[in-house]
């Protein structure tokens, strides 16, 4: 059997992508072999720098900023890409009073996705991580506001988070009849900047355990690319999965609690929305 590629990847002509954080890293790959394919490629990130895709700016932290950048979007949206994340980065608040990672990570792509639902006619990718499986979600306090903060375990918790969301988003599509799809692909450990605050940072100075951002991106392309069902959790085929090419996994089994998902759902409205 034939290994994926991004290669592989089937005509994208007439498609329109947004692809968050698309400015670095396996966001940019990603863009890059998209526009390749044939699409169009709109890369939404923090600072807007000339290049060769559509640049818009947006702060997936800020939801100031997420509700200005789906205000301004007009016309159908073929497949967004939320992509933009941070990891195990020191504890601080954003203007809005969230955590500035769980808002990265989650808060800001939940509502990005919510509001801009309306244009999407193919997919919404959320781009998780493994380290979701060993995640402790407190329902109760997501934002982590009675715990003491701590940098990985947060990380962790906002990555299963994004598990139950694209559960709970889906469940919502398909009682709606729609043909749009919620689906999850996580890269391995890839050699980026975003482990830098992280213990696995030694682990990303191991390339035979790794790979690079190329390979990372993988997942993210077949996610976005191939007739993959509803809440369908890509990623790496190697052994647990840090690095390979892109198969269909299965996420933990926190990740399809489908009670804790509608509790997420409820919990995040309540944080996100009054924000």
């Amino acid at each position: 059997m034939s290994k994926w590629t991004a290669q592989s990847m089937r005509d994208m002509s007439g498609k329109t992508v947004v692809v968050t954080g698309g400015s670095r890293g396996i966001g940019r790959i990603a863009a890059r072999e998209l526009a390749r394919a044939g699409a169009r490629v709109v890369v939404a990130a923090r600072t807007v720098e000339p290049g060769p895709y559509e640049t818009r700016k947006l702060d997936v932290s800020d939801l100031g900023s997420v509700r200005a950048f789906a205000q301004e979007w007009t016309g159908d949206l073929d497949v967004l890409i939320n992509n933009a994340g941070v990891m195990a980065i020191p504890g601080t608040r954003t203007a809005d009073g969230l955590d500035l990672q769980t808002a990265t990570n989650y808060f800001g792509p939940w509502l990005l996705t919510h509001l801009l639902l309306p244009h999407i006619t193919d997919r919404v990718v959320h781009v998780t991580s493994q380290l979701h499986r060993q995640a402790k979600l407190d329902l109760d306090d997501l934002d982590w506001r009675r715990r003491t903060y701590k940098p990985l375990p947060a990380y962790e918790a906002s990555k299963l988070a994004q598990v139950l969301f694209s559960l709970s988003l889906q469940r919502r599509l398909d009682a709606k009849g729609s043909r749009v799809r919620s689906v999850l692909a996580h890269p391995g450990i890839a050699r980026t900047g975003l482990v830098g605050h992280s213990w696995m940072d030694v682990v990303n100075r191991i390339p035979f355990l790794t790979h690079d951002a190329e390979g990372g991106a993988l997942p993210l392309l077949y996610a976005a690319s191939e007739d993959v069902p509803g809440n369908a959790y890509v990623g790496p085929d190697g052994l647990w999965s840090i690095k390979g090419f892109p198969t269909v996994r299965r996420p933990a089994r926190a990740g399809l609690d489908e009670r804790a998902a509608e509790r997420l759902w409820t919990a995040t409205e309540a944080l996100v929305l009054r924000a």
